[in-house]
């Protein structure tokens, strides 16, 4: 099973390739607002990235319902249980 820091450190290799900053950082706290081009667009390629990432699918009403990176956080650590 994976630790929150595991999942975060991996989030953070995702999030810097998705778009394409090699500073990004994220937490429990971090929103779209927080990274200037997560749009809707790239929220669909970064959720894609994500499962790649954690060979995992989420499901729709989880997409659509994240209201944060803790929220994908939480989602993952479910899953790998």
């Amino acid at each position: 099973m994976l630790s929150k820091d595991e999942i975060i450190e991996r989030l953070d290799d995702v999030f810097r390739d998705v778009f394409d900053d090699d500073t990004l950082e994220v937490d429990e706290n971090t929103t779209a607002d927080d990274i200037e081009d997560w749009d809707s667009i790239e929220h669909i390629t970064l959720i894609g990235a994500v499962e790649d990432e954690f060979k995992m699918r989420f499901k729709m009403g989880e997409v659509s319902g994240m209201k944060d990176v803790g929220e994908m956080i939480g989602i993952i650590e479910q899953r790998g249980k």
